[in-house]
């Protein structure tokens, strides 16, 4: 109960003092909640003043990102039109540089094309210099300017100036022996040149490699070199000279021969003249051979036709043997092997023994004929590898040079010429063999009807005559067999 009743009181004291704590803390919480609130005021407004200004720097930093995007898109727009630009002008620039390739490569054409004239001019006798005024113009890494152009210009109407003009001064020349003497030169244009020299006049031949003249090495005739001499001293207005530009000269003093002309034809010429060369010796093996195959037939038919009236046949045997090797003999024993057999037997042994002499008398033939088609087609490769040569010239050094192309036409030239030379003889040789073989077997076929004749009459006549021996005992042992 004590203990109830003291707990009870210390319950009471408890509730007292709890409440008195209550009251304290609720004051103390209001005033802290009265300060939360002035602060959180004080808070809120601060926000908004920092929305305020942070809303006004997005709404400026917008109008700057728009600016921006303006500034991007129109930068942009430059940049494309800047690029446009620079694949203009890159192209402007490029065929720029085209344009002054073939410029420059039309000038370094002209100027290769005009050291091709001069050198083959042979007034660069006289003036030497002018092939060294053209030399920086060819040179490759230096662009031809004005002064280049004006050079090239300058030698043109050089070279157009003395090609209209007959001159005569005095220079060195190279006689034919070799020496170099002064004399008095007439140049006739571009044309030709002719000297006088001590009395003697004749025609020069310019040497491009040299630049001197050279004597011909066969004067002309005595009629040509009197006018030349009479209009040198001023006694005539006209005289001979080449306007073929030397050609006509050089043909005066230098004729090609058959191997010069051999030589220039290239690797084609040795097939074409091995097979003529071929083709000769089987000609001339088939003409001796027919030949004695068909001497003295008729003189052989006739003894044999005498001796077969008499039945003789052994006779006629014996005049075979001596000529065993020809074709008429072979048929005509073949015949005579079959004496006793019926006519056609007989016919069809003779017939057989000339088809087996054909080959031996047609041998070769097929192969000169063969010769006679090929040697014109070796000409033919011979033209096209020759045009080739002369295409590949005409690549590589242009056409203002003919010396550079007479190579290749030269070879076309003289292979068609010789394959054609070759061609023509042994189609003739082949044709008149040919004939030549068909009468051989015309007259073999001859000969053996004729002698199909009288064998088949004599063996009818020999039983109705007493006098002459049966043919079994004058028939070799290979006719009755």
């Amino acid at each position: 109960m004590k203990l109830l009743l003291m707990a009870l009181t210390l319950l009471g004291l408890t509730t007292m003092a709890d409440a008195t704590d209550l009251r304290v803390a609720s004051q103390q919480a209001r005033t802290d909640f009265e300060a939360a609130q002035a602060e959180a005021r004080e808070s809120q407004a601060r926000i908004l003043e920092d929305k305020t200004a942070l809303t006004e720097a997005m709404d400026g930093l917008s109008g700057r990102v728009e600016q921006l995007t303006t500034d991007i898109a129109d930068l942009q727009r430059h940049l494309e039109e800047l690029q446009a630009a620079e694949i203009v002008r890159e192209e402007q620039q490029t065929e720029a540089r085209l344009d002054m390739r073939e410029y420059t490569g039309v000038i370094r054409e002209a100027a290769r094309d005009l050291e091709t004239i001069l050198s083959q001019s042979h007034f660069t006798v006289f003036d030497p210099e002018r092939m060294n005024r053209l030399a920086p113009v060819l040179e490759g890494n230096r662009f031809p300017g004005m002064e280049e152009i004006t050079t090239i210009g300058d030698l043109l109407f050089d070279e157009m100036t003395r090609g209209g003009e007959v001159d005569r001064r005095s220079g060195t020349v190279v006689d034919a022996g070799g020496k170099e003497i002064t004399a008095d030169i007439l140049t006739i244009g571009p044309f030709c040149a002719a000297y006088s020299h001590d009395g003697q006049t004749g025609f020069l031949r310019y040497h491009p490699d040299n630049r001197q003249f050279f004597t011909l090495s066969k004067a002309p005739p005595l009629a040509m070199r009197r006018s030349l001499g009479r209009y040198m001293r001023g006694d005539a207005e006209a005289v001979y000279f080449d306007f073929s530009r030397g050609a006509a000269l050089r043909q005066l003093s230098h004729r090609a021969t058959l191997m010069d002309n051999i030589k220039n034809g290239g690797p084609i010429v040795w097939p074409i003249l091995a097979v003529g060369l071929l083709a000769l010796l089987i000609g001339l093996e088939r003409i001796l051979f027919l030949n004695r195959v068909h001497a003295n037939t008729d003189r052989l038919m006739g003894r044999v036709n005498e001796l077969a009236g008499q039945g003789d046949w052994r006779g006629c045997e014996t005049v075979l043997q001596h000529d065993k090797g020809k074709p008429v003999n072979n048929v005509l024993r073949a015949g005579l092997s079959a004496v006793n057999e019926s006519r056609e037997t007989l016919e069809s042994v003779l017939q057989e023994a000339i088809l087996k002499e054909l080959p031996r008398l047609e041998r070769f033939l097929p192969a000169l004929n063969i010769m006679g088609a090929v040697a014109p087609l070796l000409g033919l490769l011979g033209t096209v590898t020759g045009m080739i040569e002369t295409f590949q010239a005409i690549t590589l050094y242009g056409a203002g040079d003919p010396k550079m192309m007479s190579g290749g036409i030269s070879e076309a030239l003289v292979t068609t010429m010789l394959g054609l030379a070759v061609a023509i003889p042994i189609m003739l040789m082949h044709t008149f063999l040919r004939r030549r073989l068909e009468h051989i077997v015309g007259d073999m076929e001859e000969k053996a009807v004729a002698l199909s004749n009288i064998i088949c009459r004599e063996c009818t006549l020999v039983p109705l005559t007493s006098s002459r021996p049966a043919a079994s005992e004058t028939m070799p042992r290979r006719a009755r067999a």
